[in-house]
């Protein structure tokens, strides 16, 4: 088992910043490629980024088209961690944001096996 826990939400202005953190606990942490979705009210759970990690290094990240340029996802395996950096938030960035864990990255949230219990980003126009 993984747990995952997320911290970093809140409450900020259109353009703003925030940092996502999500830290990791349970199985060795470098088995696993890291995720972060997003799920609006009303609307499915949606692929934001995620980070590959195989044999020592950190792969180019991927991410949903709406926030390429905007927001970065990096990982430090030294704390067990994966971060989420939001930069120049839109009100359509607002959802509850939840870190993801699996053996491969992958776009699709069937493919990861853990899943933290989310924390809530609102941004206000």
């Amino acid at each position: 088992q993984v747990q995952l826990v997320e911290s970093g939400g809140g409450l900020v202005q259109a353009g703003g910043s925030l940092r996502l953190s999500c830290k990791a606990s349970g199985r060795t942490f470098t088995n696993y490629d890291m995720a972060w979705f997003r799920q609006a009210p009303g609307k499915e759970r949606e692929f934001v980024a995620t980070t590959t990690w195989r044999f020592g290094s950190t792969y180019d990240a991927e991410y949903v088209d709406s926030v390429k340029g905007r927001f970065i996802i990096f990982r430090d395996n030294g704390d067990n961690t994966v971060n989420l950096r939001m930069n120049s938030l839109k009100p359509e960035d607002t959802a509850v944001y939840y870190c993801a864990a699996g053996a491969r990255s992958a776009v699709l949230a069937r493919q990861y096996d853990f899943w933290g219990q989310g924390t809530q980003v609102t941004v206000s126009s």
